[in-house]
């Protein structure tokens, strides 16, 4: 008897299927928890982490942003305490050598082979590499364990080149490494990741209030691109759960298929650990002076941190839905169909162009139609198969609408547009199609 598939594997066939996601290096057998971006999942991630900069940074007078290197020495994680803190506690098997966290599993046998464990050590979770063509000559460094660490190192150089007052913020989109032990669940937690996170210099006596205002913030901006808000939530951290850096942490979690609850994101009070810790690495004054009362003190810190690759799983999960046969004819044959219901500010393509005929007296109008389109839309055109099997291609990937040229558009000079989500058709004409778009996506 077959296995039934769950909702995770589902999600993860339509990703390589319709080219989201695909295994890394899979023609050399793949390596393992390494995953590429295909030509759709890049497009969303890029929408996702668009929106997020729009938001945080685009919109606002008190966020700036920021492009530091992933590469940094070793004394920067001195300084932050990751490695002396950045661990992970790592039992291994003694017959299959397999390695776990030893938080993650239950009793002292190996889950995979009953095999006998080994004492609880701890592992830190950052990369190292070396620096230099020369062996000997090496300078040992670190790939960055996380995006804000550079957002400190450049504190000073912004708040001057910027003329920046407190309170204000410095926010980044790059790549983290951590060398996790037990990496799964898909894109969920990997060795190579992509982080989006916003670093708010406060005011000591100011931070907890807006740490609360990231914090509703943070929700928000989930609460605001989710089909299924009911499935987030917010968790506080409990004290024996706290980074070696927070004063105060919450999650914002997401319920999934695969481990109830998820974190998604984290919003942390940092105090002025990081701020006080590099300047007393590096030598660099950190202390901030107030014009008005010259109060001189170190800067607080509350951030804003998420994982774009997360949220890509988060919104792929969240948009799944399986509904009964909708597109076609009475007598079309099919298994239940898929929906993506992408946010339409998220989904990857926006306009999906088919002509009601391969010949050229609807194809060329409607490649017009296309290449017009393709000035402000990300389209796609398509003419193989019936409509309704090209409507079913175009929910499957999250398209918000499909505008179908017909004979009729010949006559009357419009097309039949298509709501992915409603299912209602409207007819509008060519010339006013760019703005009727324009006014239902912005």
């Amino acid at each position: 008897m077959a296995k039934e598939l769950t909702k995770m594997d589902k999600i993860i066939s339509l990703c390589k299927r319709r080219g989201f996601i695909f295994p890394g290096s899979e023609i050399y057998g793949g390596l393992a928890n390494s995953w590429d971006f295909g030509p759709l999942g890049v497009e969303l991630k890029n929408n996702i982490k668009r929106a997020w900069w729009k938001e945080i940074v685009q919109k606002r007078d008190d966020v700036v942003g920021l492009d530091s290197s992933i590469l940094t020495p070793k004394i920067v994680w001195e300084a932050s305490g990751h490695l002396e803190n950045f661990t992970d506690p790592l039992v291994e098997c003694k017959k299959c050598h397999q390695r776990f966290r030893s938080d993650k599993i239950e009793g002292k046998k190996c889950p995979d082979c009953g095999g006998e464990l080994t004492e609880g050590k701890k592992f830190n979770l950052l990369m190292k590499t070396h620096l230099g063509a020369v062996e000997g000559s090496q300078d040992e460094a670190y790939m960055r364990g996380e995006t804000c660490q550079g957002i400190y190192l450049n504190y000073l150089n912004v708040k001057e080149s910027m003329r920046k007052k407190l309170p204000f913020g410095v926010a980044q989109v790059g790549k983290a490494f951590r060398n996790e032990i037990t990496p799964g669940n898909f894109i969920f937690r990997t060795r190579e990741f992509e982080q989006m996170e916003m670093q708010y210099f406060v005011s000591p006596k100011e931070a907890n209030e807006y740490y609360q205002e990231w914090k509703d913030w943070t929700f928000d901006w989930y609460k605001n691109l989710v089909y299924r808000p009911e499935n987030l939530r917010l968790r506080q951290h409990e004290k024996d759960e706290l980074a070696h850096y927070a004063k105060e942490a919450w999650d914002v979690e997401y319920k999934t298929p695969f481990d109830d609850w998820s974190e998604f994101a984290g919003i942390h009070n940092r105090g002025d650990w990081d701020l006080s810790r590099h300047g007393k690495y590096s030598g660099a004054d950190m202390n901030y002076t107030d014009e008005e009362t010259k109060e001189k003190f170190i800067p607080y810190v509350d951030e804003v941190s998420m994982g774009a690759d997360r949220a890509v799983l988060l919104f792929l999960i969240d948009a799944y839905d399986e509904v009964e046969t909708r597109s076609g004819g009475e007598n079309a044959v099919h298994e239940t169909e898929i929906v993506l219901r992408l946010h339409k500010n998220l989904a990857p393509i926006k306009v999906a162009i088919l002509p009601l005929s391969k010949k050229e007296e609807l194809s060329q109008p409607a490649k017009e139609i296309y290449h017009d389109l393709q000035k402000y839309f990300m389209c796609q055109y398509d003419e193989t198969a019936s409509i309704g099997k090209r409507y079913r291609r175009q929910d499957e990937i999250g398209t918000p609408y499909c505008v179908t040229v017909d004979f009729e558009s010949l006559e009357d000079k419009k097309v039949t547009v298509r709501d992915r989500d409603t299912m209602k058709q409207e007819r509008i004409l060519i010339s006013e199609l760019t703005d009727w778009l324009k006014d239902k996506l912005d």
